[in-house]
């Protein structure tokens, strides 16, 4: 099949919830139940003829925006998605870093609030337990795009809460925050995490880290798609 642009496809890159196995060969979306160890990677790959490359879709981010995105030029950053869940990709020292299972980066399972709600992977007051738009919708009974002011500002609040103990440990500089959720609840979610990141970072290298919109807009998880098997034909973790 040809694109638009009369070229034909070489590869598929793939962003997916999270967790799953190295290089995501199976994939077990906490949002997707009916998901646990799907083998993605495989069936897409036998019904597209393509070779395909499966990463978590918050890393894929990460990779776009560092492409051609909010951090481009940047060789240390989180980026952020805030949507239906909560989930990151961490870039340090210009590489996209991967862990033991291609997990890393998992910031929505930060704990923000020990007394919070259960989360579904079990744990009491992790960020996606207290922030994504299914426990918003959950918590709130209703939509989370009718969220009120007061709910917007407290998940801009705790976004910025668990983007502190990232750039605290990792020393870095910029947080990109893309997702239905923060870009839809606009200033008043990106005012509040900027505050809450500003006055938990008080350690002299963390101070002065910001918190951006991710620059891809709604066009963020097909890029971030894109770059996933871009950085496999290149064959680099690297992420511009």
């Amino acid at each position: 099949m040809l694109s638009a642009t009369g070229a034909a496809p070489v590869a598929l890159g793939v962003g997916c919830g999270g967790p799953m196995t190295p290089g995501g060969a199976t994939v077990s979306p906490l949002n997707i139940p009916a998901w646990r160890g799907f083998p993605l990677r495989d069936r897409l790959s036998a019904h597209t003829g393509l070779p395909t490359w499966v990463d978590n879709d918050a890393k894929a981010l990460a990779l776009g925006e560092g492409w051609a995105g909010a951090a481009q030029g940047c060789d240390n950053y989180l980026a952020m998605v805030v949507s239906t869940g909560v989930g990151g990709g961490i870039v340090l020292d210009g590489r996209l870093l991967d862990g033991a299972g291609s997990n890393a980066g998992h910031i929505g399972h930060v704990v923000v609030d020990p007394l919070g709600h259960v989360c579904p992977c079990g744990t009491r007051g992790c960020l996606e337990a207290e922030c994504s738009g299914t426990a918003i919708a959950r918590l709130t009974g209703r939509p989370a795009a009718e969220a009120s002011h007061e709910v917007r500002v407290r998940t801009g609040r705790l976004v910025g809460r668990a983007v502190a103990s990232v750039v605290s440990l990792l020393d870095l500089r910029l947080a990109v925050v893309a997702g239905s959720v923060a870009l839809g609840y606009g200033d008043v979610f990106f005012d509040a995490a900027q505050a809450e990141l500003d006055r938990c970072t008080q350690i002299e290298f963390a101070r002065g880290a910001t918190i951006v919109p991710g620059g891809l807009g709604a066009d963020g998880p097909l890029v971030g798609a894109a770059a996933v098997a871009r950085r496999a034909l290149a064959g680099s973790g690297t992420a511009g």
